[in-house]
């Protein structure tokens, strides 16, 4: 039942108690509003309930987003791991030397061109 239907047949019903006695009219006069009212609580709880599942479900889909950039993630350095693993490996530090580095300390040529440049 729609709420348009809901809010028909609740007008009947009270268009119907309004032709009883005043005894017993007011008791279900007093029914049908705790109804209508029961009504518009189930009405804003189904509503409530709503957004919450909406919510849910967009939270699932970023977590299902996370989960599958996390586990590409997670192959791409398992076959970097992998393939670091297969490269030849230097027998010590020590093979390691000053001569293995390649880097230029000329700062005065680097200092000149800051001057310049401001």
């Amino acid at each position: 039942m729609n709420e348009h239907d809901f809010q028909k047949k609740l007008g009947d019903l009270m268009g119907e108690i309004s032709t009883l006695p005043k005894a017993e009219r007011e008791k279900l006069e007093a029914l049908a509003q705790q109804t209508k009212e029961r009504h518009g609580k189930l009405k804003k709880t189904v509503g409530e309930l709503q957004e919450s599942l909406d919510y849910l479900r967009l939270s699932i889909k970023y977590l299902v987003f996370d989960l599958e950039a996390t586990r590409r993630e997670n192959g791409y350095l398992r076959k970097m791991l992998e393939e670091s693993s297969q490269a030849p490996k230097p027998d010590s530090a020590a093979d390691f030397g000053p001569e293995d580095v390649d880097f230029d300390l000329d700062l005065d040529d680097d200092h000149d061109d800051l001057q310049d440049s401001l």
